[in-house]
């Protein structure tokens, strides 16, 4: 059971870098998928960020095929799996259902997030860089992206104006970030992911200066880069 387990874990892994390729890809929702068009939304990253993704892909590929090849049994890794699994395999159909529906992709998104942090909750302290560190940065970008999604989707339906949108989902993904770092120290990994994406929202809003979501950024990077020094010097 547990080499089947990797072996799904690499299909899925690679069913997920490859869902780009097989669509006509993804490039954000368009402003006319909402009632309210999001035009430049504040609480998204500017568009350099999301090339994180092709780093994210290849190394939950590679992750997933070291662990095939070398670790098909090790507790550490099998505990990992099924919630792996199961947000690569939601992963895979995200992009077909973000272009026809924005809802039900930020249902789909949390639920990977989900799974993901739970993946990144219960993996085992051995391989480093082959398995917590793809996942972590897999789990801090889907932090970030989760809370833009649904802060277009407060936006662009009336509920909430865009700027208090972005202002409650970045302290959002924020409370998010900082309770995974507390449960889970030792990757500054997911930290980093997330910091990426709050200097993509420092770009995207930096002309003209939209002050408080800059300064919401900010701090937010500041935060998470002392949590992540702290849980570095912890293990030291």
């Amino acid at each position: 059971m547990e080499r089947m387990k990797a072996i799904l874990t690499l299909t899925a892994a690679l069913a997920f870098a490859l869902s780009p390729l097989v669509s006509d890809g993804f490039n954000g929702f368009r402003p006319d998928q909402f009632p309210i068009p999001q035009i430049d939304p504040p609480g998204q990253p500017a568009g350099y960020a999301f090339a994180i993704w092709g780093l994210i892909y290849l190394w939950l590929v590679a992750g997933a095929l070291f662990g095939l090849l070398r670790r098909d049994v090790a507790p550490g890794w099998d505990r990992a799996r099924w919630p792996l699994i199961a947000s690569l395999v939601i992963g895979a159909a995200w992009i077909p259902v973000a272009q026809v529906s924005p809802f039900w992709a930020t249902v789909l998104i949390w639920t990977m997030l989900l799974s993901a942090v739970w993946a990144l909750l219960v993996a085992g302290g051995e391989d480093r860089a082959w398995l917590r560190t793809p996942i972590a940065l897999y789990a801090g970008w889907l932090t970030a992206a989760s809370c833009v999604a649904l802060a277009l989707m407060l936006a662009g339906h009336g509920i909430m104006g865009a700027q208090a949108a972005a202002l409650a989902m970045i302290a959002l993904a924020l409370v998010i970030a900082l309770i995974v770092l507390r449960l889970r120290p030792d990757t500054p990994e997911y930290a980093g992911a997330v910091i990426w994406a709050l200097v993509g929202i420092v770009v995207a809003n930096a002309s003209p200066p939209n002050l408080p979501v800059l300064a919401l950024a900010g701090a937010g990077i500041a935060a998470l880069a002392v949590s992540a020094l702290r849980g570095r010097a912890g293990r030291v």
